[in-house]
């Protein structure tokens, strides 16, 4: 059979068949392009974002905290590594190895089945915060699905309660919610640093792509207290507490010369490293949020007043008999008849009636205007969060008797730290530097003048006497040195007006007396039994701190006792010196 002759294919038909294939290769090249190297929208950077969207992620690197420190570089507060585990619920919720990760965690299945459970649907949850790192990797090593680590930082305060109520602490994430922690916490606060990674189907980190921006650390912080004088004044106001039964009590030392806070303690105290029970009333720095009326202690100021009207001298004499004055219809009582005494004499006895007899004839308004610059009433600018004022009345009209008890420390109120900053003018030639809770540098002293330095030293010598012999406060002097100050004693106030059974003990002194080192006040709220007055129960805190103070400041003993009389310091021997 003869085979069929093939007919040729037309040429038309070739050509279109070549067209369609390479309009198919053209096609397929360009797809390929715009995929892989042009930028259209849904091109490469399309795709590329898209799968970055599901694999890439940018985490933040943690900065630490600023370390906070002592005037000797001693650490208050510092940062630690800590790691806290966390885990996707989604994933963890469908594993079978629940049981071990509780038991890994230091928990129950069931309180971990509880947890999740709060968790449903979310993508996120803590398991624990801030363990520590070699705990955290006992648990991370398991390698249990949708658990995972993430590093951050911890305060921890070396000094614990010691000095808990100046410092303050932060929160669970790092902020600072109380003390210089908080009124610092921009200083304090390091800036986070930024990270690309790439991360599995399951959130699993397969690879660091690179750092985008550099973590950068907090600035550390200088305090101006000095943790020797801390852990002293902290040992000895637990100790006086506990001995007169009180509820609660501070104690503040001033360098007298630069307005630093060398030490600031207070009483009930909490520790920052265990806040488990902590009650907020434990957690308040008194020394600076709460507010007593200062009593006797303000009749220093109320000398300032009569001194400067120039219708009194030290040595100007008073007639005190019969050892009451009637006021309005209130009866003001001395301890005895004193008699004729001088107006030093006046103050280192705490006579009311002299005191009285004073403020009538000058008149309320030039106390109330020494009180007022010796910075009564306003704030003393450290900044520190909640800190008083305190209180200093004006009324358009005052009563006979508020004239008078103002002149001795009732009607106004004041705290610890305002105290002890007006009984640094005394010690510093008349000039009242402002509070610091930050170290100093002698560039950045600069005092004010309040009252001249002649006038200083004269009030001195009278703070002097009220430590001697015959004054109210033998209990606050020091073997080897000469210290001076004045004692407080004031009835609580209560719905119904002054409590008769209730106090709060006070002494403010200064030391030593010959050239003024420190500035210190006791304040002890509430002591119980028959000892409750300034002289009796703050006046030997003030004494044993003192002492100690002055040892760890290298302050050498004085030999022989001095007054200090005009500006000038005399020698004298106990015999021949003024009572």
């Amino acid at each position: 059979m003869r085979a069929r002759a093939t007919k040729p294919v037309a040429a038309w038909r070739f050509y279109l068949v070549l067209a369609v294939l390479c309009s198919m290769l053209t096609l397929l090249v360009g797809r390929v392009l715009s995929l892989q190297v042009l930028d259209t929208d849904r091109g490469y950077q399309f795709l590329q974002g898209q799968g970055e969207m599901r694999s890439v992620r940018t985490v933040e690197i943690p900065a630490y905290r600023g370390m906070i420190s002592d005037r000797r570089g001693e650490p208050l507060a510092v940062s630690t590594p800590v790691v806290s585990i966390w885990a996707n619920p989604k994933i963890l919720q469908q594993s079978d190895r629940l049981p071990e990760l509780a038991e890994a965690l230091g928990i129950t299945a069931e309180v971990l089945t509880a947890k999740l459970s709060r968790y449903k649907g979310k993508q996120f949850m803590y398991l624990q915060r801030h363990r520590v790192p070699a705990e955290a990797r006992k648990v991370l090593e398991k390698r249990i699905r949708g658990v995972y680590g993430e590093r951050e930082y911890r305060r921890f305060y070396p000094a614990g309660e010691v000095a808990a109520h100046l410092v303050g602490f932060t929160n669970v994430d790092d902020e600072g919610i109380g003390g210089l922690e908080l009124a610092y916490d921009d200083w304090l606060t390091g800036a986070s640093g930024k990270k690309k990674i790439i991360k599995d189907l399951h959130g699993d980190v397969v690879r660091d792509i690179g750092v985008l921006q550099e973590a950068h650390p907090g600035k550390d912080l200088t305090l101006s207290i000095d943790l020797r004088l801390q852990y002293l004044q902290h040992r000895e106001l637990q100790k006086a507490v506990a001995q007169n039964g009180a509820a609660s009590g501070s104690i503040v030392t001033l360098d007298a010369k630069t307005g630093e806070v060398l030490a600031m303690v207070n009483y009930p105290v909490y520790n920052p490293n265990n806040r488990k029970g902590m009650k907020p009333s434990h957690m308040r720095n008194r020394a600076m949020t709460d507010v007593y009326e200062p009593g006797s202690t303000m009749k220093a100021l109320t000398l300032v007043a009569a001194l400067e009207s120039g219708q009194y001298t030290t040595e100007t004499m008073i007639d005190t008999s019969p050892g009451t004055i009637r006021v309005g219809r209130k009866l003001l009582r001395d301890p005895r008849n004193y008699g004729e005494i001088s107006v030093s004499r006046v103050v280192e006895k705490s006579s009311q009636v002299g005191i009285t007899k004073i403020a009538q004839d000058i008149g309320h308004e030039p106390i109330w205007s020494v009180f007022s610059r010796f910075g009564l009433g306003q704030s003393t600018g450290t900044g520190f969060p909640g800190e008083s004022g305190g209180l200093l009345p004006t009324r358009p009209k005052w009563h006979a008797i508020e004239k008078v008890t103002l002149a001795f420390g009732y009607g106004l109120t004041a705290t610890p730290l305002q105290i002890a900053h007006a009984f640094s003018i005394f010690a510093n030639d008349g000039l009242q530097q402002p509070i610091s809770l930050l170290a100093l540098e002698d560039d950045q002293l600069s005092g004010n003048p309040v009252i001249t330095p002649q006038l200083a030293h004269e009030v001195l010598q009278v703070l002097y006497r009220v430590t001697g012999k015959n004054g109210t406060a033998r209990k606050a002097r020091i073997p080897g040195y000469q210290v001076g100050g004045k004692t407080g004693t004031v009835h609580k106030v209560g719905p119904g007006g002054y409590i008769d059974d209730q106090y709060v003990a006070l002494f403010a002194g200064v030391a030593p007396i010959e050239n003024p080192r420190i500035v210190t006040v006791v304040v002890i709220n509430d002591p119980k039994g028959e000892a409750h007055g300034g002289g009796s129960v703050a006046a030997p805190v003030f004494s044993r701190v003192v002492e100690g103070a002055l040892r760890l400041l290298n302050v050498p003993p004085t030999e022989a006792e001095v007054v200090v009389a005009s500006g000038s310091l005399a020698k004298h021997n106990q015999k021949g010196g003024a009572a």
